[in-house]
């Protein structure tokens, strides 16, 4: 059973959570074995190279798979999906996000990630974030990401509803280390997951409708 990872600060809170209630170490290690960015992990998703991950919006309604009510939604903002105004160049890790900065009319660099949330630290000013466009034009969050599965979806459906209704305590010694890893403060990044959300409710499911129509 190969997990794989997108390793983002944003989703964090269901790595933590998953490795909490995995039993075995196999399992443990089955979810960083498979680590990449966003698109990486979607053409490895598509080729059936791994069982389940967080696959793009955009790309989660192109195929024979299950798509559970989890996902990376951003409430209002988000911080680390960003456009620089210029000309358009995409981001080559995403997919989503450079579909919604064409699909909100936006030219400039698209910009992603951690990379994405550091550069906004150190001045916000130079920069859109997509998902506070997105609310502001259309007044709902938006889903970046949703988790897919191919095989063990019931232990998948389960797995993320228990995450859904658990208020996730990432232990310090952890946000140390990706602090020192992305240069990020743990401040900053506990601020930044508070514009997360994880669950795909009724709002973010009609966003993500108007999205992919």
């Amino acid at each position: 059973m190969l997990f794989g990872k997108i390793d983002y600060i944003n989703l964090l809170p269901f790595y933590t959570f998953a490795k909490q209630k995995m039993k075995s170490s196999q399992l443990k290690q089955s979810i960083a074995y498979k680590k990449d960015f966003p698109s990486a992990i979607n053409a490895k998703f598509k080729r059936r190279k791994i069982d389940a991950a967080f696959i793009s919006s955009v790309e989660s309604k192109r195929g024979n798979f299950h798509c559970l009510d989890v996902g990376i939604v951003a409430k209002r903002e988000i911080k680390s999906v960003l456009l620089r105004v210029g000309e358009f160049t995409p981001d080559s890790h995403s997919a989503t996000s450079n579909a919604l900065a064409k699909l909100l009319g936006l030219e400039g660099e698209v910009i992603i990630g951690d990379k994405a949330l550091r550069a906004y630290l150190k001045d916000p000013s130079l920069y859109l974030d997509l998902a506070k466009v997105w609310y502001e034009k259309h007044h709902l969050p938006f889903v970046f990401a949703r988790l897919c599965v191919h095989e063990n979806h019931r232990y998948y459906k389960k797995l993320s509803k228990n995450f859904i209704k658990t208020r996730v305590k990432i232990p310090q010694y952890i946000l140390k280390k990706y602090a020192l890893s992305r240069a990020i403060s743990v401040a900053d990044i506990n601020d930044y997951l508070e514009l997360v959300s994880y669950e795909i409710d009724t709002k973010a499911k009609r966003s993500l409708k108007k999205f992919l129509r």
